[in-house]
């Protein structure tokens, strides 16, 4: 990590060393704006403004940890929209935060590429019973060595009301959460990721804020009635004055990255961000992070989520794109998901199993201009030339999980051997995989929807919008969790590290098996080079996935991956040659005899070879070219 750092954040409370703070805000509602600081000495400076709505001010002596709010015209006191920290919660005075205090030790951090990444998403508050970032370092090494991951993705952690919040109702972006621990908290996270050699990913919120605690309305024109979110009004990206938006919010991203060391953002839901001007918000932002990576030197990257299946969002600018350099794939999950559970309300009624699944394999989007029957309308385009490692697929995540009635896991609905078989197919798919937290050893305890906030009319209006959206699904009105109930909250925590039971501790062995055999063997890793890969499917299969993965050099990979309730008889033509075995789903060692067993080697001609597959079975085959030694 270099210590040469081109941005500093010049909104907000900037310590000015040894002299005092500076103010800036930017506030072209207010005709006079002033500083309160409330501790260590109460007193009331006025700011100056200028002419683009901005009011500054110095006030000498005053040092980090001081609290302070601003007044607008005099009557209006409300916190920093760039508060670096909130204390004591969203209506809180914001505290002077020094970002030059804390002692960082990852000088010799360099980053990772992205198709290096093997993702875990995980929600500090439910990661343990502690909810803190301190509380997550002591199971780092257990991710990295238990588990084979190499990013570390959190949820987001700005500033949101309460105490329990899945993150997307922050109301201050630049302030890590006081109840997971405030800056100093996620910096030493960020830190001993590092020292792990495990990259940071954050998820950042920029197409809406939380309802409660959110002040802007206040200063300027953020928010605009020319478009409707599903959270409520959208953030005015394209109108009158909205460069100082366009510029609090990209800010935002440089800021975490620096001042937090940062690796990668993961940018929710950008459907939701609404930009018809002629550069579009994304693009500027994504050009803005890959010119911080050009000066610091070291990798960044920004993953969207969207469900526009729209490539321009992550083709490069040249191509006419806005630069994002990947993007979760929902397509892949809705597919998977259907063959393994047969789903079909909601949006699962647009996916009809294993075809679907064999193009989001092959191609990325299932939907690409064909008729959905859930939006009643042509949905996507074409992804066939984007490369496989633009693409970050799941069989499960937040939101896929938590947007049930009753928060359950796959691990609640399927046996340990599906749950291997859809874990070979993220962990060996030739894009980038995220894991959900938990799901490495089948945690049977739901992730539900909960909320803290301080409003009685807020809380029914939650309520009130779970049950809509719930209704679509077909789930009952009394199924559906209290999202303020303290005991949702707390039966969502997850139990990481802490496994006894022989069918979690051999799922997890499982998830090791793969992510160490995609490290070993990059031909089972992302396909940043081209698309390498065939998934080999038809009718007459069944539900069995036959993956065929290749590289300009090396070895070629044979992946055999049964979706199959039965034991199954298929009749393999191609890909035509001699293969090893080298992981198989029951004994993890390639060769042992057994109920269960593949040939160790595999000799596939033209007349075809056949084989009778158990159920959910999974076997991994290297052409003869492989050198390393079996897992």
């Amino acid at each position: 990590m270099t210590e040469t750092q081109s941005y500093r954040l010049d909104i907000g409370a900037t310590v000015v060393e040894n002299t005092g703070v500076r103010f800036k805000v930017w506030a072209p509602y207010a005709k006079d704006v002033a500083v309160k600081i409330t501790a260590p000495q109460e007193r009331l400076l006025p700011l100056v403004p200028n002419r683009s709505g901005y009011f500054e001010g110095f006030v000498e002596g005053l040092a980090a940890d001081s609290r302070y709010f601003f007044v607008l015209d005099r009557d209006k006191t409300r916190p920093d929209p760039a508060s670096r920290y909130q204390p004591g919660g969203v209506h809180g005075a914001s505290a002077v935060v020094d970002p030059h205090l804390f002692q960082w030790t990852d000088q010799g951090w360099r980053g990772a590429a992205l198709r290096d990444y093997v993702m875990y998403e995980l929600h500090v508050g439910t990661f343990t019973e502690a909810g803190t970032f301190d509380a997550i370092i002591p199971h780092l090494t257990y991710l990295k060595q238990d588990v084979g991951i190499t990013a570390v993705e959190l949820m987001p952690v700005a500033q949101f009301p309460g105490a329990r919040n899945w993150g997307y109702d922050g109301a201050y972006p630049f302030a890590p959460q006081n109840s997971y621990g405030g800056p100093d908290g996620f910096k030493r996270l960020v830190n001993a990721c590092h020292a792990q050699g495990l990259a940071v990913v954050l998820d950042v919120v920029y197409n809406h804020l939380g309802p409660e605690g959110n002040y802007l309305h206040d200063y300027g024109p953020y928010f605009t009635d020319r478009y409707r979110t599903p959270w409520g009004q959208a953030i005015n990206y394209d109108g009158r004055d909205s460069d100082p938006i366009r510029r609090y919010f990209i800010s935002n991203a440089l800021y975490w990255i620096n001042e937090y060391h940062v690796d990668a953002l993961r940018l929710d839901a950008i459907h939701g961000i609404f930009d018809f001007s002629a550069k579009h918000v994304l693009q500027e932002l994504c050009e803005a992070v890959h010119g911080e990576a050009a000066r610091l030197r070291r990798p960044l990257h920004v993953i969207a989520e969207s469900d526009l299946n729209d490539t321009r969002v992550i083709k490069p600018a040249t191509f006419g794109g806005h630069g994002c350099d990947a993007q979760w794939n929902d397509d892949f999950h809705h597919a998977l998901r259907v063959v393994l559970t047969r789903e079909n309300q909601g949006y699962y009624q647009d996916f009809t199993g294993m075809a679907d699944l064999a193009q989001a394999i092959q191609q990325g989007f299932v939907y690409t201009g064909r008729y959905s029957e859930f939006r009643r309308r042509r949905h996507g385009h074409s992804s066939a030339l984007i490369m496989p490692s633009q693409f970050v697929v799941f069989s499960q995540n937040h939101d896929q999980v938590g947007n049930r009635a009753d928060g359950a896991r796959l691990s609640a609905q399927l046996p340990a051997e599906a749950l291997k078989a859809a874990a070979a197919l993220v962990l060996l798919s030739p894009n980038i995989p995220l894991l959900f937290m938990g799901e490495e050893y089948g945690e049977r305890a739901p992730f539900l929807y909960f909320i803290d906030h301080s409003d009685p009319g807020l809380i029914d209006a939650v309520r009130k919008g779970r049950r809509e959206e719930f209704a679509h699904f077909g789930w009952r009105e009394e199924d559906i969790p209290d999202p303020y109930a303290v005991s949702t909250f707390t039966r969502s925590l997850v139990h990481p590290g802490s496994q006894t039971d022989a069918r979690s501790l051999d799922l997890l062995r499982w998830y090791r098996a793969l992510t160490d055999v995609r490290k070993r063997f990059p031909v089972l890793g992302a396909g940043a080079d081209g698309r390498n890969h065939d998934a080999l499917w038809s009718e007459a299969d069944g539900p069995i996935m036959t993956l065929h993965r290749w590289m300009e050099r090396g070895p070629e990979a044979l992946l055999l991956i049964g979706l199959n309730e039965t034991a199954r008889s298929i009749t393999l033509r191609r890909p035509v040659g001699s293969w090893t075995l080298k992981l198989q789903g029951d004994q993890l060692e390639p060769g042992e005899s057994g109920a269960r067993g593949f040939p160790p080697t595999l000799d596939i001609r033209d007349s075809g070879r056949t084989l009778v597959l158990p159920p959910f079975a999974v076997a991994v085959y290297l052409s003869a070219e492989a050198a390393p030694s079996p897992c």
